[in-house]
């Protein structure tokens, strides 16, 4: 087995309750799905930073009752570079990963910071927050042995300070913490290299040596600027923004990706392709698992 260790979606509430979630998981389980990336956060788990006991003993005894290996998505809001809710941010990253723990999930997604552009004069400022802050919550988080997984996102309105997906990588070298890794998420990185001119592999080779989490999705790297879809069909139809398509819909060269870049040990490559995509999540789990096999045959090669 090479550095990526499992293949998988992810999964959520639809409503805030268990049950839909535990349609989800059932769903993906007869699917022989393995590997499951919660979206503990769709759930009322959490409040005012402390967790609520009879909603989290609930949480586990639901996991319990699959086989699957999970990793838990959290704050998709998440934001340490902001500066009246970090705090809170922190406090609530904790819970999850004393949620993590009772489900023996090793992996907590964190998003990447952003800032305002009328805040763009706190940007230094921004990033060592950013960086402070993860080192808490990782320091917190080791004896858990739970890492935090710092993703990339693209910049989602105009003026934003985002960093690029490198500039994410130096935060993770710049944390220099053994339970932070750098999760590349590639549509992300493909939506922001667009945005931006710069060219999307150099971007997530850069991040690779750094990587222990990795989120799939198709996309056509395009921004979704000022344009707002009715249904969101209509975005796909017209291949902007951040689609969340099935292996394949978009036009990543995932094969030549996956027989180029390295990444650390540990490493599960979660697929971001949800329900709605149910009819074709058998065929990207199929693709997945083959780019799995690819990056061990090209890793053991160039180990020779």
């Amino acid at each position: 087995m090479g550095n990526i260790i499992a293949t998988g979606f992810n999964a959520g509430s639809t409503n805030g309750e268990l049950e839909s979630l535990e349609a989800d998981l059932r769903a993906l389980a007869d699917m022989g799905v393995d590997t499951v990336e919660l979206g503990v956060t769709t759930l009322d788990l959490i409040s005012g930073g402390r967790i609520i006991k009879d909603r989290a003993e609930r949480l586990v005894a639901l996991t319990k009752q699959f086989d699957f290996r999970y990793t838990v998505h959290g704050l998709v809001s998440s934001n340490f570079m902001d500066p009246a809710t970090c705090r809170y941010q922190i406090d609530a990253a904790k819970a999850l990963v004393e949620i993590c723990d009772r489900i023996d999930a090793r992996i907590l997604v964190q998003h990447g910071g952003c800032l305002r552009a009328d805040q763009i004069f706190d940007r230094a400022a921004a990033d060592l927050r950013e960086r402070e802050a993860l080192v808490e919550l990782a320091d917190f988080a080791k004896p858990y042995g739970v890492r935090i997984a710092l993703e990339n996102i693209f910049t989602t309105e105009p003026g934003q300070y985002r960093q690029t997906p490198a500039e994410v990588a130096e935060t993770v070298k710049a944390v220099n913490h053994d339970h932070v890794v750098a999760l590349i998420d590639f549509s992300h990185a493909y939506i922001e290299s667009t945005y931006r001119g710069l060219n999307f592999r150099h971007q997530i080779a850069a991040m690779a040596p750094v990587a222990g989490h990795l989120h799939l999705h198709d996309s056509f790297g395009r921004p979704q600027g000022f344009y707002k879809g009715y249904h969101p069909q209509e975005n796909t139809a017209m291949g902007i923004g951040d689609l969340h398509m099935p292996l394949g819909w978009g036009d990543i060269d995932w094969e030549s990706i996956f027989s180029e870049l390295d990444f650390l040990p540990g490493t599960v490559a979660m697929m971001e392709i949800g329900a709605r995509y149910r009819a074709e999540q058998p065929e990207s789990l199929a693709r997945a698992k083959k780019l799995l096999a690819l990056n061990d045959r090209t890793a053991g090669i160039a180990a020779e």
